[in-house]
């Protein structure tokens, strides 16, 4: 029977599509995020997610798990069939699809004419790898022409380092490490975060808060990429509100900022005293909030 576990992970048929599997994964991970939920089964429910996007949005890896499940990157008795299977290219750094055109297999196959073109790849990195900096190394594969005119594939690795403040898009020139002495350029992509949302240099994170949070005031903890800080929540304060944290975004010359938007959340069952609290405020407090609706 085929294996539909990651399939269920993330509560997406086999039919999804890779925009709808990105959003159930982000979906899953901000109701499951250890920050967020310590119900009892959501850290495994939080891991469940992430392996299985981990497969799931590798178009490769995707392929080779709805094909032999479970055991997708067990290795194959047939070399030929795995290399087919695997494509060229591991650890999440792949030739971008304006490559994919006649001279760049004559680049591979020592047919080049005229110059060296540069060559082009992606890398997907985390938020926290943006933030802090450090070195990446990066696996894939090449073809080769062996001394019979066969067709090989041979594994190179490459050190790259990320510098502090990198943002999506940014591309990174590995100079003379593609193959034939040509550069290689690294376009550089964020993988979907469970807790931010990265706009520009600037994050957003959305901060629940109780009603009583909210109409009286006061601090509460928040997750920072570096760690949770007290943030003080204004009186009266109003749903999807924003309240800023001046440079704790991207670093660079012109840091970036953290805004907390505020999600105003009801307790899911009240108690009788609380009911009757409750009832006590609706009495004192005189506000229709559908006044301008004329009712």
């Amino acid at each position: 029977m085929t294996d539909t576990s990651h399939y269920e992970a993330l509560g997406v048929p086999k039919t999804a599509t890779a925009d709808e599997i990105k959003r159930a994964y982000r979906k899953m991970a901000r109701k499951y995020h250890p920050d967020v939920n310590t119900g009892p089964d959501a850290d495994a429910k939080f891991k469940a997610a992430g392996a299985a996007y981990d497969v799931l949005r590798d178009p490769e890896k995707r392929a080779a798990y709805d094909r032999f499940g479970a055991d997708w990157d067990q290795p194959r008795p047939d070399p030929a069939h795995q290399a087919a299977q695997d494509g060229p290219w591991q650890g999440g750094f792949a030739f971008d699809e304006r490559d994919i055109n006649p001279d760049m297999f004559r680049e591979f196959f020592g047919q080049r004419f005229g110059g060296q073109p540069d060559q082009y790849a992606k890398v997907e990195i985390s938020l926290e790898e943006a933030i802090a900096g450090g070195k990446r190394t990066l696996s894939f594969r090449v073809p080769q022409v062996d001394g019979s005119g066969h067709v090989t594939m041979k594994t190179r690795t490459l050190d790259l380092t990320i510098p502090k403040g990198i943002q999506p898009g940014q591309q990174l020139r590995l100079q003379g490490q593609g193959q034939g002495g040509a550069d290689i350029l690294i376009e550089v992509d964020f993988a979907p975060h469970p807790v931010y949302r990265i706009e520009g240099r600037d994050l957003y994170v959305t901060l629940p808060v109780t009603p009583w949070e909210a109409a009286l005031g006061g601090k509460v903890k928040m997750p920072t990429p570096t760690g949770a800080v007290d943030l003080t929540i204004p009186a009266d304060a109003r749903q999807g509100q924003k309240l800023r944290l001046r440079g704790r975004g991207l670093p660079g010359a012109q840091k970036g900022d953290l805004y907390a938007v505020l999600e105003i959340v009801n307790p899911p069952k009240l108690s009788a005293e609380t009911r009757a609290l409750y009832a006590q405020l609706a009495k004192a407090q005189r506000f229709n909030p559908r006044a301008k609706l004329g009712v």
